[in-house]
């Protein structure tokens, strides 16, 4: 009788070891056309005129989504809004976006993947004119997140790659995270940005915006759906 209690005991910590852990986990970064770690000076020269454009973006590590497996795939989002983002004066909508997911999906993988997004961005990814797909990839130096060099790819259609925050990059001297992060996370860094760009279609315009205090790097624990 002990002997097969303890064979119940053993599969039943072998079947709750494969259970899925209702969590998904992963990395993320974003870039905008506004500074997101900035001195209230630069911020109020900027509100209103710019930093409605941006590209952000997930990668799966582990998790599902929708009883979908995303492990390893990505999924990028590019958005035109009507106001500088984050900005808690001025509403930004309303916002356009674009959605590209991991060519490497299936297509259920895929529905999964904008679904997923749409959760984490929220209004943000209210009104999505166009879905794409490309190979996507989001790596770090290292592979090191702390080293904030990030490198996220998106095909041809999108790119950001970002560094450490240096000293020489605090020109006012009283910077602070002026926006939020346009997606749910677990933990955000502030990074300065070497290369942000969106050369897809369906919003109508296309940017270069390099050189700023633009982005944020993370990562999300997220309930799945």
């Amino acid at each position: 009788m002990k002997t097969l209690l303890l064979v119940f005991l053993i599969s039943g910590l072998a079947f709750g070891g494969s259970l899925p852990s209702g969590k998904i986990y992963g990395e993320y970064v974003e870039a905008r056309t506004a500074d997101v770690f900035t001195g209230p000076c630069f911020a109020n020269a900027e509100a209103g005129l710019i930093g409605n454009l941006a590209v952000f973006g997930w990668k799966v590590t582990r998790g599902t989504w929708q009883g979908t497996s995303l492990d390893g795939l990505g999924v990028v989002a590019a958005v035109r809004a009507a106001s500088t983002l984050g900005d808690v004066y001025q509403p930004a909508n309303p916002v356009s976006a674009v959605l590209i997911v991991d060519e490497r999906a299936n297509p259920e993988q895929r529905l999964a993947l904008q679904s997923f997004a749409k959760k984490m961005a929220g209004n943000l990814l209210k009104d999505v004119v166009r879905v794409d797909a490309a190979p996507i990839s989001l790596t770090f130096e290292n592979g090191d997140m702390h080293s904030m060099k990030a490198t996220l790819t998106a095909g041809t259609l999108a790119t950001i790659q970002t560094r450490a925050i240096h000293e020489g990059d605090h020109l006012c001297r009283n910077e602070e995270v002026w926006y939020e992060p346009l997606s749910k996370t677990d933990h955000a860094m502030p990074a300065a940005t070497e290369a942000h760009r969106f050369a897809g279609e369906g919003l109508g315009t296309k940017w270069s915006s390099p050189y700023k205090r633009s982005s944020f790097i993370g990562s999300f624990v997220e309930t799945a759906d």
